[in-house]
């Protein structure tokens, strides 16, 4: 590569609400100890986005107020991330991110707050319980690795419909909307999803398929090399056993991640 990896992290000043940097902190470390230098590129709301520079965007979660603060702002952005959407440039897009995605957010009081259009999709605040706990699913929508969960914690009062294909079936907790199983959306190389904590530290297979997908934007097909995540399957498989749904014996939990080419 003749310059490094680029990650940007849009509108870290607003958007940061669920451990935006965690996740990119594991993205960083898993790319330097193979030897692949990334760059994390704080975009803040306003400035412009040179994606010819960039291959991978990273889009963090808010409160209402500073979601409708950066939807004013959106229309700048939304012309060149759609073609970077089809373009196949990896995206990681978490809870108020994800939300802003679609058509709009309707908050609480029958506000609309307008989102990117890069999907088809619609959030509702719909009044009741908030969707809050532990949440583990069934992530199928990812090709190439044993385990297929992912996990981590959900905290949203927003309703979000759309018709692609979900990250993953829930196993436990609410996803989406709480209604129809189906937690986040994995379209071209966008996910969105309500799992945070952050997401990637417990889901190293994850952070390797946002890796892999950001060199494959830049024309890099080799494999990556595997790592040794005792550690992350731990903390991983912890949570399965919070809700009652492992089916891993310790042992197990030792194995390193495979690469996801």
């Amino acid at each position: 590569m003749n310059r490094p990896l680029r990650v940007a992290h849009l509108f870290p000043e607003l958007l940061n609400l669920y451990a935006d940097r965690g996740n990119l902190a594991v993205l960083r470390a898993r790319a330097v100890v193979r030897g692949i230098d990334l760059e994390v590129v704080p975009i803040r709301l306003g400035e412009p986005l040179n994606l010819a520079e960039l291959d991978m965007v990273l889009l963090g979660g808010g409160s209402d107020k500073e979601q409708m603060q950066v939807a004013s702002m959106l229309p700048q952005y939304q012309s060149d991330l759609h073609y970077a959407v089809e373009a196949g440039m990896p995206m990681l897009a978490v809870c108020g991110g994800y939300q802003l995605l679609g058509d709009y957010y309707e908050t609480l009081g029958g506000d609309l707050v307008k989102g990117l259009r890069l999907v088809e999709m619609y959030t509702k605040a719909e009044p009741g319980t908030r969707l809050v706990g532990n949440i583990a699913i069934e992530c199928s929508s990812i090709p190439g690795v044993v385990r297929q969960t992912v996990v981590g914690f959900e905290n949203h009062q927003g309703r979000t419909y759309h018709p692609y294909l979900p990250l993953g079936k829930v196993l436990s907790g609410y996803g989406n909307n709480g209604r129809d199983g189906l937690e986040g959306l994995h379209h071209l190389g966008v996910i969105g999803t309500y799992i945070h904590g952050p997401l990637l530290p417990k889901n190293p297979h994850l952070a390797d398929y946002l890796l892999t997908k950001a060199r494959a934007f830049r024309g890099v097909q080799e494999p990556l090399v595997e790592l040794d995540d005792t550690l992350e399957w731990r903390a991983h498989e912890h949570v399965l056993q919070m809700l009652g749904i492992s089916k891993t014996t310790p042992a197990e939990t030792s194995q390193p991640s495979e690469s996801l080419a």
